[in-house]
């Protein structure tokens, strides 16, 4: 059995390769602060990209995507407006993404949600 830890890792490990295939520059993972932690910070052509990702190996907690409800979205801006002003960066446009991984008998498929706030 896998740990949730282990499993968390390997699902960013894949959002962050996929991201990467599809032409993502990936420029931070797991930032910590007070508020919480950005799972990855991609760069998109002249935007940032801030995604959480959930990882799920079985059905029993529901769909990953269920996860982010309005305090989930509500804490990711939040990080975002920490993130920045610890980079110095402001005046870029910015977009909030949720990536979903299943993990199932070797086989692992993602769902890639963007905006959404």
């Amino acid at each position: 059995m896998i740990s949730n830890q282990a499993l968390g890792k390997y699902g960013e490990d894949r959002a962050a390769d996929y991201l990467h295939d599809r032409g993502y520059q990936i420029v931070e993972r797991n930032w910590r602060c007070s508020v919480g932690e950005i799972d990855l910070v991609a760069q998109d052509a002249n935007r940032l990209v801030f995604v959480e990702v959930k990882t799920r190996s079985g059905s029993g907690y529901g769909h990953p995507f269920e996860a982010i409800n309005p305090q989930k979205v509500s804490r990711m801006r939040r990080l975002v407006a920490q993130w920045c002003a610890t980079h110095e960066i402001s005046g870029v446009n910015v977009r909030l993404d949720a990536i979903a991984v299943w993990v199932s008998h070797g086989r692992v498929s993602i769902e890639h949600l963007k905006q959404v706030y």
